[in-house]
Formats: C-alpha cells, structure tokens, sequence
C-alpha cells in the first residue's frame, strides 16, 4: 500500500490537544476498532481545530515536522494486512 500523502493522526490516548506541524490533515481518531471515520481537516487561516468526532483539539507548531506530534506517538500508521 502506497504511503498518505497527507499526514494522519490519531488519539489513543485520549489527549485533549495535539500539537502537529501541518495545517491540512487526516483524523482518525483513535485505533480500530475505536476509530471513526477517517476525516480530512483544513486548518485555513487557523492555528488550531476541533475534530468534529472525537473532540481532540489539533494546534498547529511550526516548529515539528509533517510526521512528529506532542505528544509523541500519534501518527497513525497503516498496519498490513
């Protein structure tokens, strides 16, 4: 399976904020099977997003690259099947 070529993150553990270092993003929540559907967010102008499912709140730091978070740990990463 090919890689995403937009970043894809997901809470499991239940943070209420997330820092990532892109502005146009998947969620997924959190890891099957307590994930939700899988939703595009585009922070436009904004530092900072509400995930209409599960709540997390995504902020935006110029300072991590496409692939790190803070907390670590919450790339999601497709598992083979």
């Amino acid at each position: 399976m090919a890689g995403h070529s937009i970043p894809h993150f997901q809470n499991d553990g239940g943070h209420q904020v997330i820092e990532i270092g892109v502005k146009e993003f998947m969620c997924t929540g959190a890891s099957a099977p307590f994930d939700h559907p899988h939703i595009y967010i585009d922070m436009g102008h904004d530092n900072e997003k509400v995930c209409a499912y599960c709540s997390t709140l995504y902020r935006f730091n110029p300072s991590l690259k496409a692939e790190q978070t803070n907390p670590p740990g919450c790339v999601y990463h497709v598992k083979a099947a």
